[in-house]
């Protein structure tokens, strides 16, 4: 595509129902990757969910969806009903509908005008009731919600609602196989033993075993049939032909041999295999229920209501309802149910939620608050300032589910192997029964089938297409539980490849929250003036050490002086005029350029940096004036940390603009062998990059504007949770708390999560490498396979349920 069409390129995801295995995935993501218009299609068999990059203006929302249909699965919608008010005639309804129907996640929106009502489907990931409310609003319609679905379930409770519902399905199914097939298990049993009872033979008669097997080959094995039918007609192959062809031999083979020779029939075969598999896909269901698990406990820490002030008096009302600008009251013991800012009252808020630190904190007016977190004491009130989709709360959902969807690198070889699978192992099927039948048991066709039939069962492709998306589904879910946020599944698989860490100082490693220990007046003026002066140049600048003296400016009661010009100087200080005076304040460095001398007071200022300070030089009107030391506190665990990143063999750096002495004392003090000081922002991305150039595999740690873009150059980038939104974008995990563990923890997931992955691959290509020779040779009966290739699945996402018992935080 040209660049225009990129601009315009959008991303949904949206769920999709009755995959069986890994060419289900495949298929669908090469019919979508094949439509006009759409740049991107991953499709993750795990999560049952697609993500594809589209552009609107070629392909719709509605047409990907029918896609999906016309490949033989189903989409997930959500279906809202509003009464819509204002609306004078046919061009009111007309506007409505065009309106909504361009937004993003909505299929299909219906206005009438005569009933004064909307039905609106949408993708429930993308869309809620209070986006649709806001839209219709905004074109100066009113609209209120009449109901959700006729089954009442919303949003994650409908998904759930519909697993719940397959899963009765499969139960039917199971219930109903395992009934008509018990006698013909039963009647095999007996004529192994040798029986030869009138039960024995009752039970042998050709027709009740006809008659027992039918059920379950067409009643309870049909979805494997339309599942095999769909495929074909698609030009695809998956498990359900696989099922179909090897119980269709038995069956069929079967029938021709009751009608013409009453021997060697395989009806229980087919029937004990249909049963099997069938309880294998149900165990497999619920296991894979509890791979979201994470997902659901972070959607369930949201509020359900809110209490909204209007005209004095308190209202509780849906929190879909709530709009940006309400004022909110929240009582002790309650969720907070949106992200907005303290107006009245105080309180402590427990936010362990979101940075896994247990102390309550303090807020108080013109503080931030944030959705679902819990207020403990006080009681307040605050103005709404994000909702819905855009409250943190939300974000960390949408991050977590990205990073569940995605794919990693180590994905591809599952799915080209999964690719050619099906159609390999059909011909190896055939293969089988040709050589058997003409060559090593010449003219038993029984023998013949009975081995065709088995390489067709064992050599299933669900296990394979499992076995990665199932370890990062738990592995990303239990990084979210430990506020660990991956934004996708190949920066959780390049974290565990890290051999060296580059750490920024000032907030990543130290508090960030440096404070002015010593000030020198070095001229003629009152301290008063010089500090009103200091403060006031630096009072619109945003860097720690700014704030720093003029927080210091202030308790030192002078009043600071609104600056005339102000020109922040990356890596070096500011250049500001105040009351008419050119202010200079920053590093030695921007003295110098400048000219100005500070060579007698070099000892002075060397003395303050060797105690781990950073010395700040002021110049007023060319003279130097003062001497400001600022001291940062190293951050309680970091010592701690960067000696765990060591003893996993990472190489560790630190990046500063502080001055040479400051940064060595703070480095030997955490035990940092490698220091560059005097790092400009631009220079730090440049050093990330020749770190990289030396063949390593570089991540990087920073928290602030000035580290985004070294955080975006290398290969796995860690932004602090208490750090700015531009950090945090940059990044590919994002720590929610400001320790540097944080970033043990997570490596320490990564690798744990791809041994986990190796595991899943090795035994999925082991089972099959193994089972498919064996049954070949006829050392494998089809009902052994069937068990086998039943089991598989399970064992593989029983494995990835593992990780859920691994603690990312426990110390080495």
């Amino acid at each position: 595509m040209n660049k225009m069409q990129s601009e315009n390129l959008v991303t949904s995801s949206f769920k999709i129902g009755g995959m069986s295995c890994a060419a289900c995935s495949s298929r669908v993501e090469r019919g979508l990757a094949g439509l006009p218009g759409v740049a991107k299609a991953a499709v993750n068999l795990a999560t049952e969910k697609a993500s594809v990059t589209y552009d609107p203006k070629q392909v719709s929302l509605q047409e990907l969806a029918r896609k999906v249909e016309d490949l033989g699965y189903h989409t997930f919608k959500e279906k809202y009903e509003f009464n819509i008010t204002g609306m004078h005639c046919a061009a009111c309804s007309a506007r409505i509908e065009r309106a909504v129907g361009k937004l993003p996640g909505v299929y299909r929106a219906v206005v009438n005008l005569a009933i004064e009502k909307a039905v609106i489907e949408v993708n429930p990931a993308e869309v809620t009731s209070a986006m649709l409310i806001a839209k219709i609003e905004s074109l100066g319609f009113g609209a209120q919600p009449i109901a959700v679905d006729a089954d009442g379930a919303a949003g994650a409770d409908r998904e759930k609602a519909a697993r719940q519902q397959d899963i009765k399905r499969q139960q039917f199914r199971l219930i109903l196989s395992a009934v008509f097939s018990l006698p013909l298990i039963l009647a095999m049993v007996l004529h192994l033993m040798g029986s030869d009872g009138q039960v024995t033979e009752l039970l042998m008669n050709p027709y009740l075993q006809w008659f027992l097997a039918t059920p379950v080959q067409f009643i309870a094995g049909g979805q494997f049939y339309r599942g095999a039918y769909l495929a074909l007609k698609n030009g695809g192959a998956n498990m359900d032909v696989l099922v179909v062809l090897g119980t269709s031999a038995a069956y069929f083979y079967s029938i021709a041999n009751m009608l013409y020779s009453p021997h060697n029939l395989y009806f229980e075969t087919s029937a004990i295999l249909i049963t099997l598999i069938i309880l294998g896909k149900l165990l497999e269901a619920r296991a894979k229920g509890r791979t979201s698990e994470a997902i659901k406990a972070l959607m369930g820490l949201q509020a359900k209501t809110a209490r909204v002030v209007r005209n004095g008096k308190e209202e509780e009302i849906p929190i879909d309802l709530v709009q940006v600008g309400d004022i909110l009251a929240v009582r002790p013991g309650e969720k907070i149910p949106v992200d907005g800012v303290v107006v009245e009252g105080t309180s402590t808020v427990d936010e362990s939620m979101l940075t896994g630190e247990s102390l309550p904190v303090e807020k108080k007016v013109g503080d931030a608050v944030t959705g679902a977190t819990l207020n403990r004491v006080g009681a307040f009130k605050f103005k709404a300032a994000r909702i819905g989709k855009d409250t943190a709360l939300a974000q960390i959902v949408r991050i977590v589910e990205e990073a569940q969807g995605s794919k990693a690198p180590i994905q591809r070889f599952a799915d080209v192997v999964s690719g050619y699978f099906v159609p390999v192992v059909v011909g190896l099927a055939v293969l089988t029964f040709l050589v058997w039948y003409f060559i090593v048991d010449a003219g038993h066709f029984s023998r013949a089938l009975v081995n065709f039939t088995a390489v067709l069962v064992i050599a299933c492709p669900c296990a394979l297409g499992l076995a990665t998306p199932t370890s990062i589904m738990v592995g990303t879910g239990k990084g979210a539980e430990n506020g660990i946020l991956i934004k996708g599944a190949e920066h959780l698989e390049h974290a565990h490849r890290i051999t060296t860490l580059v750490l920024d100082k000032t907030g990543t490693i130290t508090r960030g929250e440096p404070e002015v220990t010593d000030f020198t007046n070095l001229s003629g003026m009152a301290e008063a003036e010089l500090l009103s002066l200091a403060g006031g140049a630096e009072k619109n600048s945003e860097h720690p050490l700014a704030q720093a003296i003029v927080s210091y400016s202030q308790k030192q009661a002078a009043s600071l002086i609104e600056p005339a010009t102000f020109t922040a100087i990356p890596g070096h200080g500011v250049e500001a005029v105040v009351a008419g005076k050119r202010i200079l304040l920053g590093t030695r460095k921007l003295l110098q350029e400048q000219k100005i001398d500070f060579a007698g007071h070099i000892p002075a200022i060397e003395a303050m940096e060797q105690q781990g300070k950073t010395v700040m030089l002021m110049a007023v009107e060319e003279e130097l004036t003062g001497l400001f030391a600022v001291a940062d506190t190293v951050k309680p665990r970091s010592r701690e940390a960067i000696a765990q990143l060591q003893a996993l063999g990472i190489e560790v750096w630190m990046l500063t603009g502080d001055n040479e002495r400051t940064a060595r004392a703070i480095a030997e003090n955490v035990g940092i062998p490698h220091v560059l000081a005097e790092v400009l922002p631009e220079d730090k991305a440049r050093k990330v990059t020749e770190l990289k150039g030396q063949g390593k595999i570089v991540a990087m740690a920073g928290d602030g504007i000035n580290d985004a873009p070294a955080l975006a150059t290398a290969d796995v980038g860690f932004a602090i949770g208490t750090g700015t939104d531009v950090a945090i974008e940059a990044a590919d995990v994002t720590l929610m708390n400001s320790e540097l563990t944080g970033i043990v923890a997570a490596i320490r997931l990564s690798k744990a999560t791809m041994k986990n992955i190796k595991q899943n691959l090795f035994w999925a290509l082991v089972y099959n490498s193994l089972g498919i020779p064996l049954a070949a040779a006829g050392y494998l009966s089809p009902v052994i396979a069937g068990a086998a290739m039943a089991f598989s699945s399970v064992s593989v996402v029983s494995n990835a349920l593992r990780l859920k018992n691994f603690e990312p935080y426990q110390k080495l």
